[in-house]
């Protein structure tokens, strides 16, 4: 009987020794214990939309992700960092999504396109190199100049979560 109580403590102490092994945040990220910076340059605005602070607002909810939402410290040099997010806003697009009975539209969809990679410092290749599309829509007959920059804004949030996600998945 006495035997029986010490087996039952052998995967619990196993437990309890691996757990030390991960490092975890709050917000379910997991992040190897040697990457502890990024870097996230402005991405350059390609898509010609019209919008100038794209490259502001795509920045923001970038470092409000990586940096805020984990326990890593942003970096002003790319060399001194231990990983790092580049990228460019490829495309623009503001058409109609829905048209009323006199086809006319009133609602529009925003939607943009980022080409992005994500690098740690010790590897040679990119974790990823792809493009992530964000979009939103907005009644343009409301507030047509905010509503286009609410939905713009929507869509770059979208599209930083999803590189975030696509970050920290594969950590």
């Amino acid at each position: 009987m006495a035997f029986s109580k010490h087996l039952l403590w052998i995967p619990v102490a196993a437990l309890l020794l691996l757990s030390g092994c991960i490092t975890y945040s709050f917000t379910g990220t997991s992040i190897p214990s040697d990457v502890r910076s990024i870097y996230i340059p402005f991405f350059p605005d390609r898509s010609q939309s019209g919008l100038g602070d794209l490259s502001d607002r795509i920045n923001r909810a970038l470092v409000e992700r990586f940096v805020n939402q984990s326990r890593l410290s942003l970096n002003n040099e790319q060399d001194d960092a231990d990983a790092w997010v580049e990228g460019a806003i490829q495309r623009y697009v503001n058409r109609p999504f829905s048209v009323r009975g006199d086809e006319q539209a009133n609602l529009n969809e925003v939607q943009i396109t980022v080409r992005a990679l994500f690098q740690f410092a010790k590897d040679d290749e990119p974790l990823w190199d792809k493009t992530f599309t964000g979009s939103a829509t907005y009644d343009v007959l409301e507030n047509p100049v905010d509503g286009e920059i609410e939905a713009a804004e929507e869509a770059l949030q979208q599209i930083a979560r999803n590189m975030f996600n696509d970050a920290v998945s594969d950590w």
